[in-house]
């Protein structure tokens, strides 16, 4: 697989460590393999982890030894898709963990509810504020038409125009963003540069995650100008520097 993934780009560095439980070997136990990928944690800034990971048992397993390992090291990490069935069916391994940031769509929202036993009635403008609460205030983002964003203390709401078709796989735009710029409010935190350091780390995570919401609308509502009703997600990535010069640079051209 890991040669298939790597064909997909030269751009991509590909390390083929995890392993699907039945393509492992004698060598490829649960420490051995979760080691592999630990190891290579001192030289990241954030994790994502969800977009294709499956439901594997061994991934999975493996996926949450890194996860308890980088807590730890308080580096953040981003949830989504099937990374999300790991904070719905071990929530230990987020609760209370103010550097996780998870993406649920509706039906993955529905699911993170129901594992916390909270009741879906009432005002929808507070559902990710009360979700954000019971998880301990790791920070959701509930995509939706507009993406509600909350810690369970503050709520942002991102609303500006996206695209009007929703393709299956945009949410890796999404999860992509909020890694760059996690990984910049990290640089930001270390004084890569100069700077007067009068912005708080939780405002940076927030920052962060409002930021990866509004480049990924921009990104849907450029390629859908473009692309229509044959929209697919890999279009947003084309799309992802003019967006970003649109939100973030001035350059209004659209």
């Amino acid at each position: 697989m890991s040669q298939v993934i790597k064909s997909y780009s030269p751009n991509l560095m590909v390390h083929p460590y995890m392993r699907q439980s039945h393509h492992a070997d004698a060598n490829d136990t649960l420490d051995d393999v979760s080691a592999r990928v630990i190891d290579m944690l001192p030289r990241l800034h954030v994790l994502v982890v969800g977009p294709g990971l499956g439901r594997d048992s061994l991934m999975q397993d493996t996926c949450a030894r890194v996860l308890e390992e980088a807590r730890k090291r308080e580096m953040p990490f981003v949830l989504d898709a099937d990374g999300l069935w790991l904070a719905q069916t071990r929530p230990e391994l987020v609760q209370g963990y103010r550097l996780c940031i998870l993406t649920p769509n509706v039906v993955e929202f529905g699911r993170l509810a129901e594992s916390k036993k909270m009741d879906l009635e009432g005002d929808p403008t507070t559902l990710c504020e009360r979700l954000a609460k019971s998880f301990g205030g790791v920070t959701i983002i509930q995509k939706g038409a507009k993406d509600y964003i909350s810690n369970g203390d503050r709520t942002l709401v991102s609303d500006i125009e996206g695209g009007l078709k929703r393709s299956g796989g945009q949410g890796d735009t999404l999860t992509g963003s909020l890694a760059t710029f996690l990984a910049w409010r990290q640089a930001y935190m270390d004084r890569l540069w100069d700077h007067d350091n009068d912005v708080e780390a939780s405002e940076l995570l927030r920052l962060a995650a409002f930021g990866g919401s509004s480049l990924t609308r921009e990104c849907s509502r450029l390629a859908f100008a473009k692309r229509g009703r044959s929209l697919q997600a890999a279009d947003l990535t084309d799309e992802v520097y003019q967006a970003y010069l649109n939100l973030f640079e001035g350059s209004a051209s659209a």
